[in-house]
């Protein structure tokens, strides 16, 4: 009998847990400090948990900007559709929407993690509720992993899968980057991804609160004439800047923060051009000809954010709008079309749904997980240093990864 001990019951180790315990020889442990398991998933997707994308290995691996090739043995033991059947075959209809995002049908990320749990339970998995502290070795190879209490739990293989360093109150504290430094191992430098951004303007803090649905925003590198981002969708105005599915996206294109300069640009009406948005303008002002400039576009925009885009404009408040002419009317249509933020940077790890960073891949063996310094070591998840965009990649990660470990382990 070999003796699996796995750490985190997350996406990845609640995975590992239940691929180990296929081969029904092993006894599994999965180590969760958490009453509950899966406590990031239950928050995934605003609570609707976006499972995996709906594509294949080739789209999967153009939307991982970080050592996407270290994952295809992972990718390729565990495809989207692999996973899709899977929970299917549990007992939980999936759907696609947008993006090919994949949600339970129910709309409920516990449905998602209900079905691993149990799983787990039925495959044999012992789980148990404790903080594990170090991974005990001997002669570079595992023999057990040491708990918070003193107590030690024999091992033979153990699977580190503690996720990264992003939302601590969901367990992701760091701790496996501690026990594999321990052991000999680096960890790249951790930075924050898909994470909301602070911004220069000081008008974002008026503005706090404001959400704003089917707008563009295009992120810039400076001196670069392509966008490095551009996408429409929702987003939102916070007191420290800006936030939201669209934001977070963006974020994880970002690159260089600190090195190079970034600026956001909103497009508050994609759906009409410049020529389109101007013969709209003129249609409102020929219809309040008398009114000030400040009080003509409450049918254009948010109340909130007319006085901003009133400034930005240069177009005096006091104006009568037939009085505005054609060269301010063009001013008005560009700051409508492209609303400027100049990014100063992320917010803190801890606010980030994911760490970039973590164990280097140089010293994981990828087409097992299984550490090549120590025999019986394997790592799943967040933990390892790959991270990529939005849309259900990460989480399809975090389940590859924890399958291939599993199996392995």
């Amino acid at each position: 009998m070999k003796n699996i001990v796995i750490i985190g019951a997350g996406a990845a180790g609640l995975m590992a847990a239940i691929t180990s315990a296929e081969n029904k020889s092993n006894k599994v442990t999965l180590l969760e400090k958490n009453e509950r398991a899966g406590r990031k998933l239950m928050i995934t997707g605003k609570g609707r948990c976006n499972l995996c994308n709906n594509c294949d290995t080739e789209a999967l691996m153009s939307n991982i900007p970080k050592n996407s090739k270290f994952l295809y043995s992972a990718f390729s033991s565990l495809t989207p559709h692999s996973l899709m059947d899977m929970f299917e075959t549990w007992g939980v209809p999936l759907k696609t929407e947008r993006g090919n995002r994949v949600f339970p049908v129910s709309d409920k990320a516990v449905d998602i993690v209900d079905a691993l749990v149990n799983c787990a339970k039925k495959s044999g998995v012992k789980t148990i509720t404790a903080t594990a502290e170090k991974v005990l070795t001997s002669e570079q190879k595992v023999i057990g992993v040491k708990l918070g209490n003193g107590d030690i739990i024999p091992a033979d293989s153990v699977i580190l899968a503690t996720g990264g360093m992003s939302y601590p109150l969901t367990g992701s504290t760091g701790d496996g980057y501690k026990m594999a430094t321990a052991l000999g191992h680096t960890v790249t430098e951790l930075k924050p991804s898909l994470v909301p951004l602070t911004i220069h303007e000081g008008f974002c803090t008026k503005l706090a609160g404001l959400s704003l649905k089917n707008v563009t925003l295009n992120v810039f590198e400076d001196g670069k004439k392509k966008p490095l981002f551009s996408e429409m969708g929702e987003m939102l105005f916070t007191h420290f800047g800006i936030s939201g599915p669209l934001v977070l996206s963006a974020s994880s294109h970002i690159r260089y923060m600190g090195k190079k300069t970034y600026t956001a640009f909103i497009d508050l009406k994609p759906a009409l051009s410049h020529e389109q948005l101007d013969t709209r303008i003129l249609r409102d002002f020929s219809e309040m000809q008398n009114k000030d400039f400040a009080n003509s576009l409450d049918k254009l925009l948010p109340k909130s954010l007319i006085p901003v885009i009133v400034k930005l404009s240069n177009i005096e408040p006091q104006k009568k709008v037939n009085q505005i002419n054609r060269q301010e009317r063009t001013a008005l249509v560009n700051i409508i079309k492209n609303l400027p933020l100049h990014i100063t940077g992320f917010r803190p790890i801890e606010e980030a749904i994911i760490t970039s960073g973590g164990i280097s891949v140089k010293e994981i063996d990828p087409k097992t997980m299984q550490s090549k310094l120590i025999e019986g070591l394997f790592f799943a998840g967040e933990i390892i240093d790959v991270d990529a965009y939005t849309g259900g990649f990460n989480l399809q990660i975090a389940f590859s990864t924890g399958f291939l470990a599993g199996k392995n382990a």
